[in-house]
């Protein structure tokens, strides 16, 4: 095995992963061809299950799968419904057609539905779905709070914020389950209307101690300071920092669009440029030092560059062979896969054997603290015998004992 066992020294960095996921959904814009989709959602699929670990927001991406299929249908019942522009001379069935005013122009309800406007529509709904699971695997893989920790100076307080709020929704989570929890073990019915009032409110009474714990660490390390900066330097990072996104969004767009494809690349690195050059102007301002941050190793270049290869061959073939990237609807013709595309795809599939294995799935190593053994069971049970253990887990933080 190549990679080592994941540990806090050695974690890849969560940029790298959104990196990938950002090439395989570069990949999948540039092309409708089903075949190369489903090989990207595949490539992205396996990669998952083999690197993603045992956190709360690694399991999303099971979300993002279904909601790419929603996304799938929606499209083909549009299609059925009000129609597609491609011309077709394959009529599967016909639909009633409701008559429109002469104001709704080239809108119909209903009429016949061909087999080329479901095929444009089944490749149109493929290539978004695909780009959702691309953006679900990033999320299930890549740590949050760590990635919200390598933003910039100029981004510390959203960040802080974000992650704050990322940290109480699984907290909140947790709670109601224990909750519910303790609720079963003293015999109670822990569902209906009246068990979720009666959970609710010991679920707020933590929330807010939380929440005034916060508060109060959050002060007492001086959050909110910052630096004095002079005029002309914060006018120079707001017109940079606004000026590079602004490019960021119009060369993204340019490359999207195959009549802009010249000029986008260009203006979306002068707009990153900018962009980062404002972020780093903007970082004056934060008075802060970043404890232990995590490095952009080896491993992470070599797995945002596979992602970015992912994206170059793609871009690459369609240009190349257009035909192949892009098969036509019209007329009805069998997708072909590109060797030279198919080959780029899989190379997406290095961090599967590149970035470190989490602890779920590799085996448990011997001898480690908190390593899971063959008496894990007879723990628990012990753990449950243990009338002060109990007590711990059965109590709601509404029933603490108040003492007089």
């Amino acid at each position: 095995m190549l990679a080592p066992r994941e540990t806090r020294a050695n974690a890849l960095h969560a940029g790298a992963w959104w990196i990938w996921a950002l090439g395989l959904a570069t990949a999948a814009s540039r092309t409708t061809n089903p075949l190369l989709l489903l090989l990207l959602v595949a490539v992205a699929g396996y990669v998952v299950a083999a690197r993603r670990g045992d956190a709360p927001w690694a399991r999303s991406y099971g979300t993002f799968l279904r909601l790419g299929l929603l996304v799938l249908v929606i499209r083909l019942l549009f299609a059925v419904v009000l129609g597609s522009p491609i011309p077709g001379t394959h009529v599967l069935f016909t639909l009633p057609e409701v008559p429109l005013p002469d104001w709704a122009q080239g809108v119909r309800l209903g009429g016949r539905v061909t087999a080329e406007g479901l095929l444009f529509a089944l490749y149109d709904g493929m290539k978004l779905a695909t780009l959702l699971v691309c953006v679900g695997a990033a999320n299930a893989l890549a740590n949050p709070a760590r990635l919200l920790k390598s933003l910039p100076g100029a981004l510390y307080e959203a960040g802080v914020a974000v992650v704050v709020a990322m940290t109480f929704a699984p907290n909140l989570v947790a709670d109601v389950q224990r909750l519910r929890a303790a609720r079963r073990l003293r015999g109670r019915n822990d569902r209906g209307v009246r068990a979720v009032l009666q959970v609710a409110l010991p679920v707020l009474e933590g929330a807010l101690e939380r929440s005034v714990a916060l508060a109060a660490a959050m002060d007492a390390r001086g959050y909110g300071r910052s630096a004095q900066v002079p005029r002309r330097v914060r006018l120079v990072t707001h017109v940079l920092t606004l000026g590079g996104l602004l490019g960021v969004c119009v060369g993204t767009y340019a490359l999207l669009a195959a009549e802009g494809a010249r000029f986008g690349l260009p203006l979306l690195l002068l707009g990153l440029a900018a962009a980062l050059a404002g972020l780093r102007l903007g970082g004056r301002r934060a008075v802060r030092t970043r404890y232990r941050p995590d490095r952009f190793g080896a491993r992470a270049w070599l797995v945002g560059g596979s992602g970015v290869a992912v994206a170059a061959v793609m871009i690459w073939t369609a240009a190349a062979d257009p035909a192949a990237a892009n098969p036509p609807a019209v007329p009805l013709t069998a997708p072909t896969l590109p060797l030279a595309a198919t080959l780029g795809v899989l190379v997406g599939l290095l961090p599967a054997v590149l970035a470190p294995v989490p602890e779920r799935v590799g085996a448990p190593v011997p001898g480690r603290v908190g390593a899971p053994g063959p008496s894990t069971a007879a723990t628990s049970a012990r753990s449950t015998a243990d009338p002060r253990r109990r007590r711990a887990v059965e109590q709601e933080p509404g029933d603490r004992e108040r003492k007089p």
